[in-house]
């Protein structure tokens, strides 16, 4: 370890990317596994409604459907709401997938097709025949504003007296805006792979920004001790927001896989990918009072939003109005209306995308009633302060962001007035908007472990959506540890790996950034800061044997007394051990990869006890 010129905010090729462009890289519905069957989600077609019966005949007749799951005869899962409750979940009675006979939602899952192909699956579902007694529905926010109620949010104290100052304000601008539902369709639709070891237990690989998330949510849910539970993710195919809360394909899989001992493989449709979490409709309804040289005294923002009848989903919709500019009279109020809709879930930039739409479009209906350029308002009301805690930024760029973006976009040569600026029949519109989000951080954890082959090789449950987690945590480490990034290894995506939060909120990087780089500087105190070492070539007297396959566990299990369940061994582990009555070091490379490396004496002994110990896998030998 030396010191080496910074890689952190220097541009470096994705540590990730040749494995992504040369097709390496697996998916969570890519993993094989022997005698895996694929299961098919049949959906309702009714808001609301009571199912009075399944009609499974037809589908069970085709050729290769081995079953078909439903409320009546899965297998048993909890019974109360709280264990259903995952780490991102909203106030209220989270869905329960199968549980009963109730219908809650148009898209609900009500039955899973098993059989040997995703073709006969599907085709088979197609088959089913299910009788809903439809009820009463209501799924337009605008029908039934009557019902809204107070959203279980902590919103911010008023501040002064919003309702006076805003009649006594010279200029004042009410607006009403509306957003619409944004559903999540990242290029990975949401797929669980469920794989049954020998032991029993499960290795789930799921599209998820949270794998110790998903992995405590089945474990709840079906009464799995931590041990027979693994969740996996190493790569993600966007998600932002979608894979926060484990999605119903999840515990259908894992249902599937406990009722009939199976592998089993459950990927939603394009179409399926609209029947769960999405950015909720919004009413927003502003109210802003000025003086005559644009000073806001008076700030007032409701939002509306939509929910579901079983849980209350509450998001920072109005909070940014309190945050962004200057203004001594506040009043911000959420209302929510419960609809026979799934509940919506974050998405990118969650509430602050649908808030700071209203208060950005009225600061420039205010500007335009006051004759002023967007801008100069703006910078006028500049707030150095986070009005609704009543704290100092600790650094805020905001008007050199102005500044800069004005220069660069030539705003001096924009014509103020609406409809004024055309290129041919099309009118062109000039303007700009502010935004704001929270610095957060959260508990997290990370393990540092310098190896024999001089790589740094670093590790926590994190995961990555696309956003550059393997890349940049490889960058923190190297500078911590005092190495070139190529030398450090970044492992993520396992439930198994020491315990990170959820991938969301934009604080992976200063919650797990900073917990990889304490983790490498106590590495680096530990082995001494001018600890000085020499690597000397001993490959010579030694022999590697490198073991693949998805029996390679139990070989290992019938030849040393250590233990290798996953929970104690995990990938990038490496142990000095007893094997086959022989010393002998054991890597856990891959998911099914191994390596043993023997004196080199001892060769060709170690090759009859791997040939003995193998026979009944099928050895198969790969010079």
């Amino acid at each position: 370890m030396s010191s080496l010129p910074h890689s952190t905010g220097q541009a470096l090729d994705r540590v990730d990317g040749p494995a992504k462009v040369t097709g390496q890289a697996r998916y969570a519905a890519e993993y094989p596994a022997a005698d895996l069957l694929h299961g098919s989600v049949v959906s309702s077609d009714v808001a609301r409604g009571r199912v009075r019966g399944i009609d499974c005949a037809a589908a069970l007749a085709v050729p290769g459907v081995v079953a078909v799951l439903h409320h009546l005869n899965r297998p048993p899962m909890a019974g109360d709401d709280e264990p259903y409750k995952d780490a991102d979940a909203a106030e209220g009675e989270p869905f329960r997938p199968l549980f009963d006979d109730r219908v809650l939602y148009s898209g609900q899952p009500l039955a899973l097709v098993l059989a040997r192909s995703l073709e006969l699956a599907r085709y088979a579902g197609s088959l089913l025949r299910i009788d809903i007694e439809p009820e009463p529905h209501q799924t337009d926010l605008l029908a039934a504003l009557d019902q809204a109620h107070e959203a279980p949010a902590e919103l911010p104290a008023e501040r002064g007296d919003f309702y006076t100052a805003y009649r006594a304000a010279p200029i004042r601008v009410e607006a009403s805006y509306s957003t619409p539902i944004e559903h999540h369709n990242p290029m990975e639709p949401h797929a669980s792979t469920v794989i049954v070891q020998p032991d029993g237990s499960l290795l789930v690989h799921d599209k998820t920004q949270g794998t110790q998330n998903s992995q405590a949510y089945l474990q709840k849910v079906f009464g799995l001790p931590a041990d027979k539970v693994r969740v996996c993710a190493a790569y993600v195919g966007g998600a932002f927001g979608s894979g926060l809360r484990p999605q119903y394909q999840l515990a259908l899989a894992v249902m599937a896989a406990l009722q009939l001992r199976r592998s089993v493989r459950v990927v939603l449709t394009r179409q399926q990918m609209f029947t769960f979490g999405y950015r909720p409709r919004t009413l927003q309804r502003l109210q802003l009072g000025a003086d005559a040289e644009g000073r806001l005294l008076a700030l007032g923002h409701q939002a509306t939003a939509q929910t579901s009848r079983f849980e209350d989903f509450t998001e920072h919709v109005v909070e940014w109005s309190g945050m962004l500019y200057r203004c001594e009279n506040l009043s911000l109020a959420y209302r929510l209306v419960p609809l026979d809709v799934y509940t919506p879930l974050d998405m990118r930039a969650p509430g602050a995308a649908l808030g700071l739409i209203g208060l950005e479009c009225a600061m420039d209906e205010l500007a335009v009633r006051l004759g002023m350029a967007p801008i100069a308002l703006r910078r006028f009301n500049f707030a150095e302060r986070n009005g609704n805690e009543d704290k100092p930024y600790s650094s805020k760029a905001l008007l050199a962001c102005y500044e800069e973006g004005a220069r660069r976009f030539g705003w001096q040569a924009r014509d103020p007035r609406p409809r004024s600026m055309s290129e041919g029949r099309q009118l062109l519109g000039w303007g700009m908007a502010g935004g704001v989000w929270e610095a957060m951080q959260s508990k997290a954890s990370a393990r540092a472990r310098l190896e024999a082959d001089g790589l740094l090789r670093v590790a926590s449950a994190t995961t990555d959506i696309g956003t550059g987690t393997y890349t940049v945590m490889t960058q923190i480490a190297a500078d911590a540890a005092g190495m070139a990034p190529e030398e450090v290894r970044f492992q993520l995506g396992d439930s198994a790996l020491p315990k990170a939060p959820l991938q969301g909120g934009s604080f992976t990087v200063s919650s797990v950034g900073s917990a990889v780089r304490l983790a490498c500087l106590r590495l680096r105190q530990a082995l001494g800061e001018e600890l000085h070492y020499a690597v000397v070539n001993v490959s010579g007297g030694q022999t590697l044997l490198e073991l693949s396959g998805a029996n390679v566990r139990e070989l290992l299990m019938k030849s040393t007394s250590y233990d290798v369940h996953p929970s104690n061994f995990p990938v990038g582990k490496a142990v000095g051990s007893i094997f086959a009555k022989s010393q002998c070091v054991i890597r856990h490379t891959g998911e099914d990869t191994w390596e043993l490396v023997v004196r080199r004496s001892f060769a060709d002994y170690f090759w009859l006890w791997l040939q003995d110990a193998s026979a009944e896998y099928g050895l198969q030998v790969a010079a």
